[in-house]
């Protein structure tokens, strides 16, 4: 008998996005965007006056000119561009940034090179990527053993090649 119910259970998976507040801290920072429809990352832009260089083997720290509120339960994790990293050897300085959800201040990425030449940075370049992942807080329990598995104490290419 249909029309007799009706749902409005949110299907599996199809959950509202967390919101990521964004505050300009310069009026010509540009926000987040997301290259394609299935951009698993934003991508976060240089905040620069004019165009830098990161020197060969050196590091430059770029501002974005934006701060962030993380919503409670998230953190902000900001990669490299996996452009950067084939074409250009830029990475970041820290691998991966992590923005708690209590931090305001400005988001900065420092980027490293690995080779020896120059490499130029835009003014409004994309600079790096960042993805919103739920960051649940542990409840850390002390014990005398733990819970014995297959793999054991194994590490460091145990599994296999």
């Amino acid at each position: 008998m249909t029309g007799l119910f009706s749902y409005t259970k949110t299907p599996i998976g199809a959950e509202q996005p967390p919101i990521l507040k964004v505050k300009r801290l310069h009026p010509e920072a540009k926000l987040p965007t997301y290259a394609t429809d299935g951009s698993a990352c934003m991508d976060l832009y240089a905040n620069l006056l004019g165009d830098a260089s990161v020197a060969g083997r050196g590091s430059l720290r770029i501002p974005t000119g934006l701060a962030v509120e993380v919503p409670p339960g998230w953190a902000l994790c900001i990669y490299s561009r996996s452009g950067h990293g084939f074409n250009l050897h830029l990475r970041l300085s820290n691998c991966v940034g992590i923005i708690d959800a209590d931090y305001r201040g400005e988001v900065m990425v420092q980027l490293h090179n690995d080779s020896p030449t120059f490499r130029p940075i835009s003014r409004h370049e994309r600079i790096a990527q960042a993805m919103l992942v739920r960051a649940p807080r542990a409840q850390i329990v002390e014990v005398g053993e733990l819970t014995p598995t297959a793999r054991g104490e194994g590490g460091f290419g145990s599994t296999g090649r």
